[in-house]
């Protein structure tokens, strides 16, 4: 008999790696903080804890580098959690032969990052593996805030609508073309940014966040719908692409809901709130293309469903991913 064995799949975002969780992680470690498996902990004392590991292929792409990413990454986790953040670890794992001005490079990255979303960099780590044991650099950050707001999953109820804060799947195709694996020429660049400015949200009315990143809009709005006692509905055509990711999607077949993103997210508002708060989005940069997508209903479908109404006009069934669709994309 064969003996399992971790699989790429494993790290994917998707169904694998919620079983994985739920079959081990919270049947080894569980507790009522682990539990509510957001990302990040809401601990006592107003503060809120996160952490999350870096392996992106190739160390740099157009937008954005590893050094960059896992700054945005962790302050990113915060911020839909409700916390404003404050603090960071920085964790080095280094393969031996590494070129300095390669590591220079990452760091000078992760200092710019950290200024821009106004975060310091207290204390860390660095080890170093054998040539051939590693790939260049991997990164651990953790992450400390102060809470300024709570999801609150239990309280959205029918008609409260799902806002989404940008266009999906830019750092899925930045990352794809800078590995030349199809020959994919395009111009799309890493969304790679933090998204402080959804902060006041938590004050406006804003539910439940979560930053749309491995295994896509799809996967993210699947796990919230399992929890809710109504379905939740997305329509095609309001959900807003870029031209690079909707032509090169079409050409690989690669559907843009399961692509990952590092500076969008989607957010649950009140019915009577939500005007209100894309206004707001858009008042920012990073959230112009800010658009209510869909909502929470029970029309159509099931408790629990995530259902998308297509641009043809039918009805379909979306589900968490269910296999590596990118593997290293973060």
């Amino acid at each position: 008999m064969n003996a399992k064995r971790v699989s790429l799949e494993l790290g994917s975002g998707g169904r694998l790696m919620r079983e994985f969780i739920a079959g081990r992680i919270l049947t080894s470690f569980g507790n009522p903080v682990l539990g509510e498996l957001g990302d990040a902990a809401l601990l006592p004392g107003g503060l809120a804890f996160t952490t999350d590991s870096y392996v992106v292929d190739p160390l740099f792409f157009p937008g954005g580098d590893i050094g960059r990413l896992a700054v945005n990454g962790t302050v990113n986790d915060l911020v839909v959690s409700g916390a404003a953040p404050r603090f960071l670890s920085l964790g080095l794992i280094l393969e031996e032969g590494l070129e300095e001005a390669t590591l220079d490079k990452v760091l000078r990255s992760i200092v710019r990052a950290a200024r821009r979303a106004d975060v310091t960099v207290v204390t860390g780590d660095t080890k170093v593996v054998p040539k051939g044991r590693g790939d260049k650099v991997y990164i651990n950050t953790a992450g400390v805030g102060d809470a300024v707001g709570r999801p609150a999953p239990g309280r959205i109820r029918r008609g409260d609508k799902l806002i989404l804060t940008g266009p999906l799947g830019d750092h899925s195709l930045a990352v794809l073309s800078a590995r030349g694996d199809f020959g994919l020429r395009t111009k799309a660049r890493s969304d790679c940014a933090p998204l402080l400015f959804l902060l006041p949200l938590w004050k406006r009315g804003a539910l439940w966040m979560r930053d749309v990143t491995r295994g896509g809009l799809a996967t993210v709005l699947s796990e919230l719908a399992e929890r809710l006692p109504h379905p939740l509905l997305v329509e095609e055509t309001r959900i807003p692409l870029s031209r690079a990711v909707r032509g090169a999607s079409e050409i690989l077949g690669i559907d843009p809901l399961y692509m990952a993103c590092e500076g969008k997210a989607v957010v649950v508002a009140p019915a009577g709130r939500a005007a209100e708060l894309v206004r707001r989005m858009r008042r920012d940069p990073l959230g112009r293309r800010a658009a209510v997508i869909g909502e929470v209903q029970d029309a159509v479908g099931k408790p629990g469903e995530l259902l998308l109404a297509t641009a043809s006009g039918g009805l379909r069934r979306l589900e968490p991913l269910t296999s590596e669709l990118l593997p290293r994309i973060c």
